[in-house]
């Protein structure tokens, strides 16, 4: 049943890739049936973890057998494996059963499609992994898919740069997560986890010169191993790429976003807790940078028109929660965020790839409004989703995002308390733009100029299913697997998955605590309903009052323009210089063009000794007689 789980995606990839050979429609029905297989025993196995404890590693065959480095290509299945697996194949299942519709005017669907299973195949591979060799090939091949998906429309220059831009933005990140891999090799001797993690206390004094400097081992690895997630999972400074994206098909965006590539970062942090845990330095860099990452994509989400782009930064800003989560050592709680977030986030994404499949493609929500009896499946569905993801009470976005503010109240620590903080404000923020996004799609006036409202529609039943058991997802997740994943006892379902050396212990947290996210979350209803449907005025005034600020959250706190003129204009400029000076001035020069004109210059000489009388030529021999004749009596 494991290796079922794994392989049915890569079958379907193989298979549906011939498509033409096999039936667009055959290939497609192949595909979504190959992964939704997959799903159902991933649900199997899962439910047999919790009940009868069957976990184990199956090792699937020998790879690599030099010196001291042993690794195998195998299938971990341990609690924190189980609910990854759970998460990637459920959620890529509706995804592939979407795509039928949504990709229905597509001439390439079967590449599609292929790429789709080849995607969740190499995030399985990730976290299945028993070893960070097997991982860092799964966490490739997830970043060649999101090249191959992002770009797949190729004929668009912008989803071209876009495919670039995530592919070089990750291999920044990678080129960290394979620095601390060699480190790790270097101190343990081993890559497999079964062999290291249990000996990480035995090594908490070790040193390395790096740098010019001494530094923890232990600490070095694990900035290593989180700039690695920070790329994969687009935390600031890395997360450029993640808004670009978007320039994929929507399907494309939901499996990113949801269940497959943002997540691997987190899951990394919270696999390698063995880790982190020794490193308190590690720990506050994560936590640092996820706060900045949650208050830096809500406040540029605010002010977004892009439908996809806003819901693209609150995926970046949600992952901010989870890395904070895990910074104060609830690494628990980060993967519960990271479970419910997975079916209200992929809601969202296929809700708005609803509202624009009934738009004909338009995705500027300041050329919506108006539509809600005329999508109201879609609308039903995408109040589901912005229910959820805002923290309303009893959905399933309440429980997992009000536990990570409650858990870093309880690490009491100085860092815990910003945490806090952050949390709180980024929940309000999130209420706001989530909320702007919903009523500007579906209320207030009708503002579409290109084509009339009565030609809106509501999307196919292969586009609807899907957001059905989504929705079904983004309501209940929460309420049902808290217990299981935060409870009192949750440490009885994560046994060893999950390293802890101070637990974070359930307390007494105050009622101002238990209330105030709630609290802001509803009152942020009516007030985004005032400002964006109401009265539209009263922000525009403000707009032009701040317009330095709002230009500034417009352009995404100019961290694209200072990339711009710190790396890529020095580059071109290098480029261009090596380019002109280098390659034509010298290498062309005095190479291929400096050859063919010396025999170009030759050949003409040599022409004009072709002159075509033949005394010339009688005269020529003589000559070179003579020289003959002279060398010979000389020597």
């Amino acid at each position: 049943m494991e290796y079922a789980v794994i392989f049915l995606p890569l079958v379907g990839s193989i298979i549906t890739y011939f498509g033409k050979r096999i039936g667009n429609l055959f290939s497609q029905v192949f595909s979504c049936l190959m992964v939704s297989v997959s799903a159902v025993l991933s649900f199997l196995i899962f439910y047999d973890g919790i009940t009868n404890g069957n976990y184990g590693n199956y090792v699937i065959f020998e790879w690599i057998n030099s010196g001291n480095l042993n690794v195998n290509w195998s299938i971990k299945i341990d609690p924190l494996s189980s609910v990854m697996i759970m998460v990637v194949t459920s959620v890529s299942a509706l995804v592939h059963i979407y795509s039928i519709g949504y990709m229905s005017h597509d001439p390439h669907k079967p590449r599609f499609m292929s790429y789709l299973s080849l995607f969740t195949f190499s995030m399985l591979c990730l976290v299945v992994s028993d070893n960070f060799l097997q991982l860092f090939f799964g966490w490739e091949g997830v970043g060649l898919c999101s090249y191959l998906l992002i770009g797949f429309w190729y004929k668009r220059e912008t989803a071209n740069n876009a495919a670039i831009k995530a592919f070089i933005v990750n291999r920044v990140g990678d080129f960290g997560l394979a620095i601390g891999i060699f480190i790790i090799f270097l101190i343990f001797g081993t890559l497999n986890f079964d062999e290291i993690f249990p000996i990480v206390s035995d090594f908490t004094k070790t040193k390395l010169s790096i740098f010019g400097g001494e530094f923890e081992a232990i600490t070095l690895i694990c900035v290593f191993l989180f700039i690695g997630a920070m790329g994969k999972s687009a935390q600031f400074l890395l997360h450029t790429w993640l808004p670009d994206a978007m320039e994929g098909p929507t399907p494309v965006s939901a499996l990113i976003h949801a269940a497959t590539m943002v997540t691997a970062g987190v899951f990394l942090v919270v696999r390698c807790s063995p880790l982190f845990e020794y490193s308190q330095v590690a720990l506050n860099i994560v936590a640092i940078v996820g706060m900045i990452t949650a208050i830096f994509a809500a406040s540029v989400a605010l002010v977004q028109n892009d439908i996809k782009k806003i819901v693209a930064y609150s995926t970046c800003s949600q992952l901010g929660y989870m890395f904070f989560a895990a910074g104060v050592g609830a690494y628990h709680v980060a993967i519960f965020h990271l479970f419910t977030h997975a079916f209200f986030k992929a809601l969202l994404f296929l809700g708005s790839g609803s509202v624009i499949h009934a738009f004909n493609n338009e995705q500027d929500i300041r050329n919506m409004g108006g539509v809600r009896k005329k999508l109201p499946f879609t609308y039903t569905f995408m109040l589901i989703g912005t229910l959820a993801l805002t923290g309303f009470p009893l959905l399933s976005g309440f429980y997992s995002k009000d536990a990570i503010i409650e858990f870093a109240y309880l690490s009491s620590s100085p860092l815990g308390n910003y945490a806090v903080i952050i949390g709180i404000f980024t929940a309000f923020l999130t209420s706001i733009y989530s909320w702007r996004l919903f009523f500007k799609t579906f209320h207030g006036s009708y503002n579409n100029k290109k084509i009339e409202i009565n030609e809106t529609h509501e999307s196919p039943l292969t586009m609807l299913v899907p957001l059905f058991f989504l929705g079904i997802g983004a309501l209940f997740a929460g309420f049902l697997f808290k217990e299981i994943f935060i409870g009192h006892h949750s440490m009885d379902f994560w046994q060893t998955s999950i390293f802890f050396i101070n637990e974070i212990k359930h307390d007494y947290i105050p009622l101002w605590l238990l209330l105030i996210t709630p609290i802001l979350v509803v009152v942020a209803i009516p007030l985004s309903f005032y400002y964006y449907v109401f009265n539209t005025k009263i922000l525009e005034d403000l707009k032009k009052k701040t317009f330095p600020f709002y230009n500034f959250l417009l352009n995404k706190w100019y961290i694209d323009e200072l990339y711009d003129s710190l790396f890529v204009k020095p580059t071109k400029k290098i480029g261009s210089f090596f380019w002109k000076k280098g390659d034509i001035g010298i290498i062309d020069r005095f190479g291929p063009d400096g050859i063919s004109k010396l025999i170009k210059i030759i050949s003409n000489k040599a022409g004009r000794l072709q002159t075509g009388f033949i005394y010339d030529y009688a005269f020529v021999m003589l000559i070179g007689l003579s020289i003959l004749l002279t060398y010979l009596i000389l020597n």
